[in-house]
């Protein structure tokens, strides 16, 4: 009954495999090894991309911070949701591996609005050389609290950052729940709605440690490597994490673990539901937002469930108290153990 984060989950067997077969013998170090050229051009088919910089890092926080280091500069500002996993949870290291670029909150939720959008950008670069000048756009997809960007959407925020000639870079920690669930295209969902850059994640769904950086513009390619190797996350014995990626692409794997944990988490909503749950948010990936009477938190902690109160405190009088919480669903929980926790309820 572990529902804390899908980052706590194991490694798949299949991703496993792969690192041990990597294991075998000597090859090229820094990404010059088979396995890395087969993962490159296995994502670039996949994003129908021939010409991206494909690169491999062992963090997201590694992955967005560069990123956004290779697309801004020390001077500009990056928009993003107020909510954001750079603004919230990366301990300003995006401010760090850029030199000094501050991040500017946009609207008041975890998705950002065009027209919220537009005002930010627009009330920038006011006092000219004495103030922020513009800067990247960050997207989260699926956002910190559990919703997907339709392609609409990233459609019309791209189409504003192209206003103002802003490079847009996509979170995509969770890209592969909001790929099941948009049932749409890589393509579709990155560089066909605008996006310049994604940060294309894998250890919360199945990896032990890797994410995998995109460029649809080769022409950031080189100033990604000098920032990476000097920002020590260039990998010597990088096949371990272009195997553990191969093992992730490998027959859908990716896709195949994102709707296991996705449909997981739908069983997870439909129980609480009928439990009497009220939803914070509208599920609409492996994550669901909830709100349950303190007493029944205290009767599933003490049954050894795991998961994070939202908002909110365990200590308090009123034991019917609507209290917050966030469920997280990765590729490995079960239905026995989502049924056991809502036969508790």
């Amino acid at each position: 009954m572990f529902f804390a984060s899908d980052n706590s989950g194991p490694v798949h067997p299949r991703v496993m495999e792969r690192v041990a077969q990597a294991n075998q013998g000597f090859a090229g170090a820094y990404g010059a090894d088979p396995v890395m050229e087969g993962v490159r051009q296995q994502i670039r088919d996949l994003f129908e991309a021939p010409d991206a910089a494909v690169y491999l890092v062992a963090t997201g926080t590694a992955a967005n911070s560069l990123v956004l280091a290779t697309l801004g500069q020390p001077w500009q500002t990056i928009f993003c949701s107020p909510v954001a996993h750079i603004h919230e949870d990366e301990c300003n290291a995006p401010e760090f591996f850029t030199g000094g670029a501050k991040l500017t909150l946009v609207g008041t939720g975890d998705k950002i609005t065009p027209e919220a959008l537009r005002n930010s950008i627009a009330a920038q670069q006011a006092r000219g050389v004495h103030g922020p000048q513009r800067g990247p756009v960050s997207l989260t997809q699926v956002t910190e609290l559990g919703q997907v960007y339709s392609v609409a959407e990233l459609a019309a925020l791209s189409a504003v950052a192209r206003e103002f000639d802003l490079p847009v870079h996509m979170d995509g920690a969770r890209f592969a729940n909001a790929l099941v669930t948009l049932d749409c295209t890589p393509a579709e969902m990155t560089w066909k709605a605008g996006i310049d850059a994604v940060s294309f994640g894998a250890t919360k769904n199945g990896c032990m440690g890797v994410e995998a950086v995109i460029f649809f513009d080769p022409a950031h390619a080189w100033e990604f490597e000098l920032r990476r190797k000097r920002g020590a996350h260039l990998f010597s014995k990088y096949r371990y994490l272009a195997a553990q990626m191969a093992g992730y692409l490998e027959d859908d794997l990716w896709l195949n673990s994102a709707r296991a944990a996705n449909a997981r988490a739908e069983r997870l909503a439909d129980g609480l539901r009928r439990a009497g749950a009220q939803f914070l948010l509208d599920p609409q990936a492996n994550m669901v937002f909830a709100a349950l009477p303190r007493v029944t938190h205290e009767k599933l902690f003490a049954a050894g469930a795991a998961y994070h109160l939202w908002g909110a405190v365990l200590d308090g009088e009123d034991p019917q108290e609507m209290l917050g919480a966030r469920f997280v669903c990765d590729w490995s929980i079960t239905e026995g153990e989502i049924d056991r926790f809502l036969d508790l309820i």
